[in-house]
């Protein structure tokens, strides 16, 4: 067995859905994810594997599991990570941000999304990382933060894919350990 299969396995196991009886939604736990020190450690390699015949040169990951597992596949593949930020504002008018407002996320929110201008330049090669993506709303807001960078957009690579749409899937060029289904 591969690490990216033994990850897998080890990403079912360590999962839970979690609701009441009476309620209509049960709610994703991935909380065990980050509990399992090995399944921690093997996580990156794991996500990374999914992107590294791009040759990335940058991974973007959203606050906060994007901001966890990020630099978990940056170090895999040996390049730097920038942290998007969600709805922050400069410290100071020297302080040159690049934003950009979400489409509705899962939570139907609008989010503005940004990092310092400086992080990013027309050389790199970006990847997303995120845990989960439900709408795809987060990911089109860095597709977006990246084309304004004048950057090359490779993809996205997730732990789950919940994504309802090929369309979207495909303009996003989504690679994921797991689909929703999986689990």
């Amino acid at each position: 067995m591969d690490l990216r299969d033994d990850v897998r396995e080890r990403l079912r196991k360590a999962f839970t859905w979690r609701g009441d009886r009476p309620d209509d939604h049960a709610y994703a736990d991935a909380t065990g994810w980050w509990r399992a020190p090995d399944l921690l450690r093997d996580l990156g390699p794991a996500l990374a594997g999914l992107v590294e015949a791009e040759r990335p040169t940058v991974v973007l990951g959203v606050e906060s599991r994007g901001s966890l597992l990020g630099p978990l596949v940056a170090l895999a593949l040996g390049v730097g990570f920038v942290e998007v930020r969600k709805d922050r504002t400069p410290s100071c008018d020297s302080d040159a941000w690049l934003h950009r407002t979400t489409p509705p996320d899962y939570r139907d929110r609008h989010l503005r999304l940004g990092f310092r201008r400086t992080l990013l330049d027309p050389s790199d090669r970006v990847v997303l990382v995120d845990d989960w993506i439900d709408t795809g709303g987060q990911a089109l807001g860095v597709l977006a933060l990246t084309e304004g960078a004048h950057a090359t957009w490779l993809g996205a690579a997730t732990v789950v894919d919940a994504l309802g749409s090929h369309q979207l899937r495909r303009r996003l060029k989504l690679r994921s350990l797991l689909h929703v289904r999986d689990l």
